[in-house]
């Protein structure tokens, strides 16, 4: 997974901070095992003595190297059963367990060139603690989204009722979390405000969180905003922040078309659209504008990318947040 280097810087100081945390455990059991029992400190001390002389016989290759390694070996065995009894007799099963923080890469986060299952872990965390922040909302559901507050009236212009179009968006929208990977393409959810398309790009881009892959969920004028401050501050921690624009393997740009239009948005809006679609890699758009809106605001080359490569999720119905007032 594509994880942005914030969420990975962080993964790895957590896993870190646990390593740390586990060996100083491992420590201060041992110490107090010693002070409580000498004699451990004793074996300890001359198991790793019997495997210096074991070294020293296999480099030195003495009369009968064979026969003194097999009288060291017998002596460790002797010293580990001892060892065994003493703890056995004095402490809690497992009290001097020396296992790491992860028994499979040993805490360093990697097995060989791979992301150990642990770290991959703590980034997902630190992934939906970022997207929780950047939303402002605790977990989102797709069960909470009200369709009753669409009208289930037939509306000859839908050709059904606008309770029945959001009810298949609604499922679009569940689905594609639900079957997510780096080949389920791009959605381009659209339609005026108030209609429910932050909440729904929200549960998606938590929902595919939630799988493990590596998710960044944007606001487009911060989008483009960070990325412009990458370009001309010349900071290296801003060009890192704006890479994961297309680095990461879904990238939720929600509300497009409420940014100021500018030489430098047309620009880096083309790049990541383009980017993202020669690797393959889905995007997710919400946007007020109407389609025929799209090539007028930004050009037709990014028009044509939205509207010929994206699936169009139509929103329709009354503005909920007005129904909510009114009710409220």
């Amino acid at each position: 997974m594509a994880y942005t280097g914030e969420v990975l810087r962080r993964a790895r100081a957590r896993l870190a901070e646990a390593k740390a945390q586990r060996e100083a455990e491992i420590a201060q059991r041992l110490q107090q095992a010693y002070r409580q029992v000498p004699r451990l400190a004793e074996i300890d001390r001359a198991l790793r003595l019997t495997m210096v002389r074991a070294a020293q016989t296999v480099l030195e290759k003495g009369e009968n190297p064979q026969e003194e390694f097999q009288r060291i070996r017998q002596e460790n065995q002797g010293l580990q059963q001892e060892r065994q009894a003493l703890v056995a007799r004095n402490f809690p099963p497992d009290y001097l367990d020396d296992t790491p923080i992860c028994p499979d890469c040993g805490g360093t986060g990697y097995v060989g060139a791979s992301m150990c299952h642990c770290l991959a872990e703590l980034c997902r965390q630190e992934q939906q603690q970022a997207l929780t922040q950047l939303t402002g909302t605790a977990q989102q559901n797709f069960g909470d989204f009200r369709l009753d507050y669409y009208a289930d009236q037939f509306d000859p212009n839908l050709g059904a009722s606008p309770r029945a179009v959001m009810a298949a968006t609604l499922q679009t929208c569940r689905r594609y979390a639900q079957h997510f990977s780096r080949q389920s393409g791009n959605l381009l959810l659209n339609g005026n405000p108030g209609l429910g398309k932050t909440f729904l790009s929200v549960c998606i881009a938590q929902a595919v969180a939630a799988k493990g892959y590596s998710v960044v969920y944007v606001p487009a004028g911060h989008m483009f905003a960070q990325m412009e401050q990458a370009k001309f501050s010349g900071s290296e921690e801003a060009r890192q922040a704006a890479e994961k624009y297309t680095a990461c393997d879904l990238l939720v740009v929600d509300d497009l078309g409420a940014e100021m239009v500018t030489p430098f948005v047309q620009s880096a809006l083309y790049g990541v659209l383009n980017d993202r679609l020669l690797e393959g890699i889905p995007t997710v758009v919400s946007s007020n504008l109407q389609a025929v809106d799209f090539s007028g605001r930004y050009g037709p080359a990014i028009a044509s990318r939205l509207l010929g490569s994206y699936r169009l999720v139509a929103f329709v119905g009354e503005d909920v947040r007005l129904r909510r007032q009114r009710e409220a």
